[in-house]
């Protein structure tokens, strides 16, 4: 009831039915204010498909119940969503209106699923940087990325790993992986098995956990190399964006206070024990992984500078060379930072994460 009504209404008598018509008016309109539940999804999962994430500030959000505690007083459910099959999985689930938010889908399947027409926005990025190995079985011959030619390594495909490995191999020569090695698609624990028994020739994955069980050897290896790893990102559905901007953005504030917890030294080894609740990884892979990075807001980084839009869009580039994606589509309007800045300036944190320019050097540390 509007509140010239109401107040005529209370004028001639009528009282308490009114008052009866507009609480309950007042709680619908209330209701259709926010959601009952935000479905969030992960592109992965924990060893043997582990309800848990891997590694990142958005897993920390996760394991910290920061977004439980935001929205407690709302009664609002966070249902979080894990998918063993990965970005290509988290799409098609998004495809079938499953999904509000994702937290931290790599380059390429972000690309082909914007291509093929999924409507999503991306918020914020949800980390930068990170290493990269190869590894052969323990047994094999092989002492350098050359010796593998012509012989099978293992990723999953339509994964941001594709992109990856195809970048590591350009690195050291080979420019037509598909032609210059028989590559396979196995998801995390099946490549891993296949390292163990030898029916695969190489694979990118984290050494020390495989290593020290006798599994695996490195054979090359690089350090957050700007031209191998593209930064990871945070989406929410155009749908939900549209009908929920508050819900949004209390979201974004909330996943930007959990990166600059996770870039605060104290926290370091926390993370570390966090991390390897999945199982994906073995403590001591989190620890010789991250215990490098000396400043944790290089890698922490939830950004969306030079840096991040020009790896995406020389990551459209490589889809297109590569033959993955075909149809074009405005970048520009595809990121919305509105919520990020926002949660940056509410936080005072305008100025407290590294920017990088488009060449991938630091131009604010």
């Amino acid at each position: 009831m509007k509140r010239r009504s109401f107040n005529s209404a209370l004028l001639a008598g009528l009282g308490t039915p009114a008052l009866i018509g507009l609480s309950s008016g007042t709680a619908r309109a209330a209701d259709a204010a926010k959601p009952t539940t935000i479905r969030i999804g992960f592109p992965g999962a924990g060893t043997g498909g582990r309800p848990l994430p891997t590694s990142g500030f958005t897993a920390n959000t996760v394991f910290l119940g920061e977004l439980e505690k935001e929205f407690k007083a709302d009664n609002i459910k966070i249902e979080w969503k894990y998918y063993v099959g990965a970005g290509p999985a988290l799409n098609e689930a998004f495809a079938n209106g499953l999904l509000d938010f994702c937290f931290g889908h790599g380059d390429l399947p972000l690309i082909v699923g914007r291509s093929t027409g999924l409507k999503h926005k991306i918020l914020l990025s949800s980390g930068r940087g990170g290493d990269v190995y190869l590894l052969t079985p323990a047994a094999s011959a092989a002492k350098e990325v050359a010796d593998l030619k012509g012989k099978t390594l293992s990723v999953q495909k339509g994964t941001a790993g594709q992109l990856t490995l195809y970048r590591f191999l350009a690195k050291h020569g080979f420019n037509e992986p598909e032609k210059e090695f028989r590559i396979i698609s196995q998801i995390t624990d099946d490549r891993r098995a296949s390292l163990a028994t030898g029916d695969i020739a190489g694979a990118i994955d984290t050494p020390w956990g495989l290593e020290a069980r006798g599994v695996t050897k490195r054979i090359a290896e690089v350090h957050d190399d700007p031209n191998i790893n593209t930064p990871g990102t945070v989406w929410v559905g155009e749908a939900f964006e549209q009908q929920y901007p508050d819900i949004v953005q209390r979201i974004v504030t909330r996943v930007v206070k959990v990166a600059h917890w996770s870039t605060q030294e104290a926290n370091r080894e926390t993370q570390y024990q966090y991390w390897t609740r999945s199982g994906s990884n073995a403590y001591i892979d989190n620890k010789k992984e991250w215990d490098r990075v000396k400043d944790l807001r290089v890698r922490h980084n939830p950004l969306l500078d030079d840096f991040y839009k020009a790896q995406i869009k020389k990551a459209i580039a490589e889809t297109k060379k590569y033959r993955l994606t075909r149809r074009d589509f405005d970048f520009d309007s595809w990121i919305e930072p509105k919520y990020l800045n926002k949660a940056l300036a509410d936080l005072k944190l305008e100025t407290y994460w590294p920017t990088q320019g488009a060449d991938g050097k630091f131009t604010r540390t």
